[in-house]
């Protein structure tokens, strides 16, 4: 086995066993709670530039298969895990884990204490880190780790931001209809696309959208141009008050069509409203956080996946916050008091995760009227 190596920039290093791509990465050390749906973390944009820890110690042990991912390749700058699974049993896998990050250039760290290494995490907060199969000098090693640069301030958007505009035509692949009964699709909606998980396409064309999706350095303008029926803003990855020219375009879009935001697009919305965000200590990814509806006063288990939040304390008068955050009593959801405009921090689309929000598609169905 080849030795690998992860660095944080405290000085801490774990030693373990190489697998995936042989190389070197550098990237935020973030931790995920989720028992599965490790492809669904690996391909999801909003980890671009995250080196991610799974907490579950047994990982890769349905392998993958094309179907499961939310986007081209992994999105991931490496992944640590406290064992791989090398053989899969599943009969829909076409590929072990293994053999899928050696396809996508992606390190990969095993047999190292995963616990002690959260631990750390939720203690100090998320670390800037090192992951290295070519450099096994600790000293080295740290050196980069404390010379990285952090998430904040940083637009990683442009990175995973498609190349131009297209029709979403894969219909709802293989979500569930007993989730969201299936209806003829007869709204159109503009995604904005700043790192967006398919699944999110899958559920606007259950609830009867046909999409077009645009990157996210489109204009208010260029969208508009579409002349949709409602407007949808994605999640994504990085700082979201570095995202100025999408700040922008969101601003030129309020009021004009009916909006609903997810994760970066929640933080989006806020911020063109006039609220500010702030980043979390060790942010929230997993597929069991609790939030509680201000409306109804229900309880979803949620998936997340985000390290900034939207400052409640700053919200203008004219927004209101809907979803409130059970662990940490963070903001998780928040809509215009008078205007077609509402988003959430977390993921309703699940992939993998709970299906108790996926309610909010149609909500926003309902107001295209």
């Amino acid at each position: 086995m080849t030795h690998a190596k992860l660095a944080l920039e405290d000085g801490t290093v774990f030693t373990g066993r190489a697998f995936g791509a042989a190389g070197e990465k550098v990237g935020e050390v973030v931790f995920n709670t989720s028992m599965t749906g490790y492809q669904e973390v690996l391909t999801d944009p909003s980890y671009r530039g995250q080196i991610v820890t799974m907490t579950y110690p047994l990982i890769g042990n349905y392998g993958t298969t094309a179907d499961d991912a939310e986007s081209k390749g992994v999105q991931v700058e490496g992944f640590v895990v406290r064992e791989l699974t090398r053989v899969p049993s599943n009969f829909r896998s076409s590929c072990d884990l293994d053999t899928y990050l050696k396809a996508s250039n992606v390190v990969g760290i095993e047999g190292i204490d995963t616990r002690a290494l959260v631990r750390r995490l939720r203690v100090r907060g998320s670390l800037m880190g090192v992951l290295s199969t070519t450099d096994l000098d600790d000293a080295s090693l740290v050196r980069k780790a404390k010379a990285a640069h952090g998430m904040e301030g940083k637009d990683l958007v442009k990175e995973v931001v498609p190349d131009q505009s297209f029709k979403w035509d894969k219909g709802f692949g293989q979500f569930a209809e007993h989730v969201i009964p299936a209806r003829a699709a007869d709204k159109h909606v503009v995604a904005i696309d700043y790192g967006m998980k398919w699944n999110i396409l899958r559920c606007l064309t259950q609830v009867g959208c046909k999409v077009t999706v645009v990157p996210g350095t489109a204009s208010a303008a260029d969208v508009l141009a579409h002349n949709p029926d409602g407007i949808f803003l994605s999640n994504g990855p990085g700082d979201p008050a570095a995202v100025g020219y999408a700040i922008e375009t969101v601003k030129g879009l309020v009021g004009k069509k009916p909006l609903f935001g997810i994760c970066l697009g929640h933080q989006l919305l806020g911020l063109a409203l006039g609220a500010k965000t702030f980043k979390l200590k060790f942010g929230h990814r997993g597929a069991n956080q609790p939030v509680l509806n201000k409306r109804t006063g229900a309880v979803e288990i949620t998936t997340q996946n985000h390290g900034f939040a939207v400052d409640p304390g700053t919200l203008p008068a004219a927004a209101e916050p809907t979803h409130i955050n059970l662990n940490d009593q963070t903001l998780e959801g928040l809509r215009h008091k008078s205007l077609p405009a509402f988003s959430v921090q977390y993921h309703p689309e699940s992939a993998a995760g709970p299906h108790d929000s996926t309610y909010l598609f149609e909500e926003f169905r309902a107001m295209m009227g």
